[in-house]
């Protein structure tokens, strides 16, 4: 079973340097902290200058999602209740994401520490998602099917089917992703 340490009530941080772009600052961050019995983290994605909120259960569960681009008020701002069904902020359903029980922003590996914090599994077991992938540049939502494998302790693999992608990360005793090769590196 998944044993992360748990995360102090005072919050946690983390940040990431973009190794695909290695000369820009591109970097993505985000501080969690304790409120309402969940979690709320607050990140930025790095080179689209964006800013996110999201709301998770204790349990790390998404309930809620606030993408910040150029506007004040939020440009996405996306609900569930905890069961894969999806609304927006007007009470309007997205059925195109029914089912889903994640959410990716394919510029920071955060997205990907929550299901690996939140599934229970063993040294080779695997776990198959259906995730909400944001584009940031322009909010639109595709429903992916992403699978996560535990291949050691601290190692996860996953795999995007829509975009044939794999990758293999090292996370640290919180779950945090440390390093995706030719991808990501965690500075803080």
């Amino acid at each position: 079973m998944t044993s992360y340490r748990s995360l102090s009530s005072s919050g946690h941080k983390a940040s990431w340097k973009s190794l695909v772009m290695p000369d820009a600052e591109y970097d993505s961050s985000v501080a969690l902290r304790w409120e309402n019995e969940g979690w709320t983290a607050e990140g930025s994605l790095g080179d689209d200058d964006a800013q996110f909120v999201l709301r998770l259960s204790a349990g790390w569960v998404v309930q809620q999602c606030l993408l910040f681009r150029d506007l004040e008020q939020p440009d996405l701002w996306l609900g569930t209740d905890s069961h894969g069904r999806w609304g927006e902020v007007n009470g309007a359903h997205r059925t195109e994401l029914d089912g889903c029980t994640d959410i990716d922003f394919v510029n920071t590996p955060f997205t990907n520490c929550i299901p690996i914090r939140r599934l229970p599994l063993l040294v080779g077991h695997s776990a198959t998602l259906s995730v909400a992938v944001v584009d940031v540049g322009t909010l639109g939502i595709t429903k992916q099917t992403q699978q996560y494998t535990k291949i050691a302790p601290d190692t996860w693999r996953y795999f995007s089917s829509a975009s044939n992608c794999e990758v293999e990360a090292v996370v640290d005793e919180f779950g945090f992703v440390v390093d995706e090769p030719n991808r990501f590196r965690r500075v803080v």
